[in-house]
């Protein structure tokens, strides 16, 4: 997962998600983890079809392919006629991909960091909102509420996808999925496999096989 601080914002990119980052933007990156990434630049006259401000966009199957194929023949530039009209393809599917501002956005609120930041050191930890909400010394409504207005989303989205997150660190170790959906506190695998399938787009065996095969 590749974390990138630009215009104020933190951006979390699982890898069924990249960064977009305009020219002339500020940023930089830090990541707590090892991670296998990959940077695409592009001139500027190529990009006006691109978000003009910092993004999230989904990583489409033709899009990984062609990165992939790029990668593994040393493409660094594409010069002759076929490699372009990949290139073009992906830029194509750049400008059509699907954008979100946060996948998991954060918050200095008084109320919620110190949930947030709770749940980020402990993605399992099995508290509800009625109890984070008496740490905090204040009402349930009263935190969701602000979950609403701060992160745009409810807290329960909020923690499952932190748990998400934290369930692909635990498959990387080489942790089961039987195992996996253990510990995030699922009672078996198959409420697991949903959830991570509607992130990811693809199950967690698949995600584990793409991973041994990368």
């Amino acid at each position: 997962m590749l974390e990138l601080n630009a215009q104020g914002t933190r951006f979390l990119a699982p890898p069924h998600l990249a960064i977009w980052v305009p020219a002339g933007v500020m940023h930089y990156s830090f990541n707590r983890k090892p991670v296998d990434y990959c940077s695409l630049n592009i001139v500027v006259e190529k990009t006006s079809s691109l978000p003009k401000s910092t993004c999230l966009l989904g990583v489409t199957p033709i899009l990984m392919a062609i990165i992939d194929d790029f990668r593994m023949r040393g493409i660094s530039i594409a010069e002759d006629e076929a490699d372009q009209r990949l290139m073009q393809v992906l830029l194509d599917q750049l400008a059509l991909a699907k954008q979100e501002q946060h996948f998991l956005p954060t918050s200095d609120h008084k109320i919620l960091a110190p949930i947030l930041n709770g749940l980020e050191d402990n993605p399992t930890d099995e508290k509800t909102l009625g109890d984070w909400a008496a740490l905090v010394h204040t009402t349930e409504r009263t935190v969701a509420r602000y979950c609403q207005s701060e992160l745009g989303m409810s807290f329960t989205e909020w923690r499952l996808r932190m748990r998400y997150l934290h369930s692909m660190t635990l498959l990387q170790k080489g942790s089961s999925v039987k195992e996996t959906a253990f510990l995030l506190g699922y009672n078996q695998a198959s409420p697991f496999i949903t959830m991570f399938k509607r992130y990811a787009g693809i199950t967690p065996e698949q995600y584990k096989l793409n991973r041994k095969n990368a």
